[in-house]
């Protein structure tokens, strides 16, 4: 994994072997971005809780912290701490404009079990 000095931050590079942005979530991620203005990175980060007992968070950020990990998959940059890589590897993420079951979906080979609504997932 290389090195990149951006925005004052040292980021480690990563590829969408750790997670891919579909089309579809770049389109509506770009949207929001613009719409929110607050920050060109989309950070992901999977922490304890929800009913499956781990939780996809996203935010969007202006700086991420030394020792991220940037990936760029769609025109979107991604930012992952070391922590969440090892849950993530893999990860898609996905968007549906559906009435039901829409929104932003991650399908995660890791996970052995997934809620109906796709925001957590146990290993």
């Amino acid at each position: 994994m290389t090195s990149l000095q951006t925005d004052q931050v040292d980021y480690r590079v990563g590829n969408e072997k750790l997670v891919r942005v579909t089309q579809d979530a770049s389109i509506k991620i770009n949207e929001l971005k613009t719409r929110e203005n607050k920050g060109e990175y989309l950070r992901i980060r999977i922490t304890g809780g929800g009913c499956n007992g781990l939780s996809y968070n996203m935010k969007f950020v202006e700086l991420g912290k030394k020792g991220d990990i940037l990936v760029e998959s769609q025109e979107v940059k991604v930012l992952v701490d070391s922590k969440t890589t090892l849950y993530l590897r893999g990860t898609t993420l996905d968007y549906s404009n559906k009435l039901v079951a829409g929104g932003f979906k991650f399908s995660n080979p890791n996970a052995k079990a997934s809620c109906s609504c796709g925001e957590s997932f146990n290993l």
